[in-house]
């Protein structure tokens, strides 16, 4: 059985369940590791180490910056000329356009985020979430070769060997596109919140701690901004101890009190930490479908029949700005972080 896997990267950075995918290859047979880019020696490398048999590398000037033309005519020439039986892709937002077009080329079709991969005869059994992840569907691709991209953190990450190296075999790159990159802006780093192990999330409640007095000449929409702050500054302070990742609901990002890169739900992020720390949040049901896979929940709440809990395994019923502060002391002392 041979399978392409494509690690996708930025300037070198990879998405982690690029590996992820490489293991999940490496049980069905060989794997080859598909990269695109320019002087990418390095991860190179490290695609050797984390466990390909093979580095089918392009690597050209013209693939410095995605464009999902360019990249997608390499990667289906190369299909069409090594016949894989399978590709696949981490779940990323340019890999499923990447996907997509590489399915037309080859006049196969994709299965999409998906969480547990089989092969039964010759065939591949998908599993992926349906209806905002209240049921499980189980799927087969007619088409070959069977393309499916693999949601983040479903599947175990393979174990890093320095010791394993290999050379790339270069192959053709395709650099006919009607797109050109005139140039783009980098946004602040952040936790990957699809990579986080833990996310500790706030939402509307953050802003509710009547004990803080927001400074003089505020209005009252100013007020309720000032005091989400500050409960925001309390869920980032149990993220970083954790050494975690701070999301938040859609409330709180609609409120303002956070950008939407940390919002977790149908309309954001959806997440697979180990562990999910809910703050203050009510617990609708498009943030539940953002964060139900996690591996374990905890929600703080005051209100006792709040939805959340009923995600939650542990529930604490009480004011999160009493509760998260004592949760960050305990994790220190646990964890030797103390000053």
């Amino acid at each position: 059985m041979k399978t392409f896997v494509y690690i996708d990267h930025f300037k070198g950075e990879v998405q982690p369940a690029s590996w992820e995918a490489l293991g999940v290859a490496k049980s069905f047979g060989s794997a080859s590791a598909v990269i695109f880019g320019s002087g990418l020696d390095a991860l190179t490398k490290t695609a050797f180490e984390f466990g390909a048999d093979e580095v089918l590398l392009a690597d050209d000037s013209a693939l410095t910056d995605y464009r999902a033309e360019a990249f997608a005519s390499t990667l289906s020439a190369l299909a069409s000329s090594r016949t894989p039986d399978l590709i696949l892709f981490p779940t990323t937002a340019r890999t499923r356009e990447l996907a997509a077009m590489t399915a037309i080329d080859l006049n196969t079709g994709v299965l999409v985020d998906v969480t547990a991969l089989s092969l039964e005869g010759d065939k591949f059994i998908a599993t992926r979430p349906i209806y905002e992840g209240k049921l499980l569907e189980k799927t087969v691709c007619s088409g070959k070769p069977v393309i499916a991209t693999l949601r983040a953190r479903a599947f175990p990450r393979p174990a890093q060997d320095a010791s394993k190296s290999g050379g790339a075999t270069k192959v053709e790159t395709k650099i006919n596109s009607l797109t050109t990159v005139e140039g783009y802006t980098v946004a602040e780093a952040v936790v990957n919140l699809g990579d986080a192990g833990v996310i500790v999330s706030g939402g509307r409640g953050v802003s509710n701690n009547p004990s803080l007095t927001p400074p003089a000449g505020l209005d009252e929409k100013q007020a309720e901004l000032w005091r989400a702050q500050q409960g925001f500054k309390l869920v980032g302070e149990l993220a970083s101890v954790l050494g975690g990742a701070v999301g938040a609901s859609r409330a709180a990002v609609d409120g303002g009190y956070i950008p939407y890169s940390h919002q977790v739900g149908q309309t954001g992020k959806v997440v697979t930490p180990d562990l999910y720390i809910a703050c203050g949040i009510s617990g609708a049901i498009q943030h539940l479908v953002g964060m139900r896979n996690a591996k374990l929940v905890v929600a703080i709440n005051k209100d006792a029949d709040a939805p959340i809990f009923k995600q939650a395994r542990y529930g604490v019923v009480g004011d999160l700005f009493a509760i998260v502060p004592a949760l960050t002391e305990a994790f220190k002392k646990k964890l030797g972080k103390q000053a």
